[in-house]
């Protein structure tokens, strides 16, 4: 792969961002999202607004102009002018990408993007982000948050030749800033790889694992790339990361190889050998007892479906 580990996983992931459109608003207004099983953000490129989940009503958020909220997918949500405006049900997939104006003299504009993943991996998104991420205007990774959504709102209004394409890129990128301003305002990370990647050490153990996942590392070898004791880098690592450091590296090899089963040629001996296994035999036991199926199985399944 690379020595990029948070490329890697959206890589891995197949995570496709996109606008799904937005609205401009003004008055009393609410829209109620039903439960989007998928990654959601929104940018408020004017105005403010309330946002509350169904799964924290209790905890509401204001979201002021130049803020992004992001959102894991996992409960329906409510956005609107007051926390009691009557509600309107809206599907995000319906917006066909367009920002609708659905108020005269509108004083609120809301964006709208969702990020699509392959199931088999999705997960290693959707557990290390809290149910909701909030970056205020005023963070420091904000800047560049806001030209983003400002570029998004122009391909809207001009309507250029490629906007469409263009649109897809933007939200590509707005997605990744929103996590790297996540990691960068030291917020409550839930232990994965994401947080991992903001610890600079246990960075440096992550990037030689996924520039030679095929390497047989130890302990030892990885400490050494963290400039870190053993003890203390396996204290640090599993912290941090959730995970002990060789299961990781076990879990990221069955990752790489779930992709490569759904999409290469390559025989399972030759993908056995070239994540470090000494025989087919040995990396079909480990895939079976880290994903569940065997590798032929798997292959046959995924192919087929």
């Amino acid at each position: 792969m690379s020595t990029d580990p948070f490329s890697d996983v959206l890589r891995l992931t197949e995570a496709k961002s996109v606008m799904a459109g937005g609205f401009a608003v003004g008055g009393t207004w609410g829209l109620r999202i039903p439960k989007p099983n998928l990654i959601v953000f929104a940018a408020i490129a004017k105005g403010s607004c309330w946002l509350r989940l169904d799964s924290q009503p209790k905890k509401p958020l204001q979201l002021h102009e130049g803020d992004v909220g992001l959102l894991d997918g996992s409960t329906r949500f409510f956005i609107g002018s007051s926390l009691d405006a009557p509600a309107l049900d809206v599907e995000p997939s319906d917006m066909g990408g367009r920002v609708e104006e659905i108020s005269a003299n509108p004083d609120t504009v809301v964006l709208i993007g969702r990020v699509s993943m392959h199931p088999s991996s999705a997960a290693l998104l959707t557990d290390v982000l809290p149910p909701r991420v909030h970056i205020r205007a005023s963070s420091p990774k904000a800047a560049g948050l806001r030209w983003l959504v400002e570029q998004l709102l122009e391909e809207q209004r001009t309507k250029l030749p490629g906007t469409s394409v263009a649109s897809e890129k933007l939200a590509e990128l707005l997605f990744v800033q929103i996590l790297r301003a996540h990691v960068a305002n030291g917020s409550a990370l839930p232990a994965g790889w994401l947080r991992a990647t903001g610890d600079e050490r246990i960075m440096r153990a992550l990037r030689s694992i996924h520039e030679e996942p095929g390497r047989a590392w130890n302990l030892d070898d990885l400490a050494k790339a963290a400039a870190m004791s053993r003890t203390r880098f396996a204290v640090q690592f599993k912290a941090v990361a959730g995970i002990a450091p060789l299961a990781y590296l076990g879990e990221w090899r069955m990752r790489l190889a779930q992709k490569s089963l759904r999409e290469d040629a390559t025989s399972i001996n030759e993908l056995a050998r070239s994540l470090g296994y000494s025989s087919e035999s040995a990396f079909s036991n480990a895939f079976k007892r880290i994903t569940g199926s065997a590798p032929r199985v798997y292959r046959t399944t995924e192919r087929a479906g």
